[in-house]
């Protein structure tokens, strides 16, 4: 099988098709495109999620506590603590730990989210650092926000720009191939989107201003987390390429490296669907967040991106063009 998550067609198959359904108590399950479950807790749901860190190195730390964070914000949700498990090679030094940790805690500290518990491990199972965040939060059940609760009619819109959180693993990580072709201030301009890794910011915002679904953009990029609403929600989509949103220096590093933007992994950016979408971005706005309308849901189940090269289907996301380089 090709490096990355596994196919949502093979996923539903042989990993959600095997899972009971026995507690009532479960008020949100696993399902394409949902990277949260929800637990009934009477007046409020308890909220969590889980997540590997497997393509990144140098930012591990910070993208770690990020990337938990983002999922539950797609929820509404608040972020309220993480149990970090940390796999290392038996190659890692007590230094390298505790630059980790130092990330880890100080990235925590900037959401206000406590580490509360997990594992740390040298093993050769794995050949680089290993980290999996679970994320733990509450909201009040009437105010949760899923991914399968698009509707016709609504505003597609996107938070911020797609690849960021490509653009700094490739920066940062892969400097090499970039060396060369690139200025020293392109170079920090892109190492420096780690610093737009969250969107619990937006998450919070758009869940007080009522919205119908949320996703946070992961592997798959931009394409990957629309086609995941779509699927999760039974809803089709026409999308633009020209309004969405691309930093240049995303742009350049994709060009150097014949990758797709839209298919790039992109923590740091959200999808968020509502029916009034344009008082949500001037919402956004008003709190220091760039956000564009880049199209509408439909009734028909047809998604499509009116793209530079015509029109192209929208489909089930490959394996991410980050894997292509690593």
């Amino acid at each position: 099988m090709e490096i990355g998550k596994i196919p949502n067609s093979i996923l539903k198959e042989i990993v959600l098709g095997k899972l009971n359904n026995n507690r009532k108590e479960i008020l949100l399950r696993p399902g394409i495109g949902e990277d949260c479950c929800a637990v009934d807790f009477g007046e409020y749901a308890c909220v969590l999620t889980t997540d590997p860190i497997t393509g990144a190195v140098n930012q591990v730390g910070k993208i770690a506590v990020n990337i938990a964070c983002n999922d539950i914000a797609s929820s509404g949700a608040e972020p309220l603590g993480l149990l970090i498990t940390l796999l290392a090679p038996p190659k890692t030094t007590e230094q390298d730990i505790a630059t980790i940790m130092t990330a880890i805690c100080d990235t925590a500290n900037a959401l206000n989210v406590d580490i509360i518990g997990g594992h740390t491990e040298i093993t050769a199972a794995v050949s680089q650092v290993v980290i999996i965040s679970t994320a733990v939060a509450k909201i009040l059940k009437d105010k949760l926000v899923t991914t399968s609760g698009a509707k016709p009619g609504d505003d597609i819109i996107m938070t911020k720009s797609a690849g960021i959180e490509g653009t700094v693993i490739i920066a940062s990580d892969h400097e090499d191939l970039l060396r060369d072709r690139m200025t020293k201030e392109q170079l920090k301009r892109a190492k420096s989107f780690v610093g737009k890794l969250s969107v619990v910011k937006e998450g919070i915002i758009a869940g007080k201003f009522g919205v119908n679904s949320m996703h946070d953009i992961t592997e798959g990029g931009i394409l990957g987390a629309l086609w995941e609403i779509g699927e999760a929600s039974g809803v089709g989509m026409e999308v633009y390429e020209d309004l969405i949103p691309v930093e240049n220096e995303t742009s350049v590093i994709c060009d150097l490296l014949n990758l797709n933007p839209l298919k790039l992994i992109s923590s740091g950016s959200m999808v968020i669907t509502c029916d009034n979408g344009r008082e949500l971005i001037s919402e956004l706005n008003r709190n220091g967040i760039n956000a564009a309308l880049i199209g509408k849901i439909t009734k028909e189940m047809n998604r499509v991106l009116y793209g530079h090269n015509g029109i192209e289907v929208i489909n089930e996301p490959e394996s991410d063009e980050l894997f292509k380089i690593i």
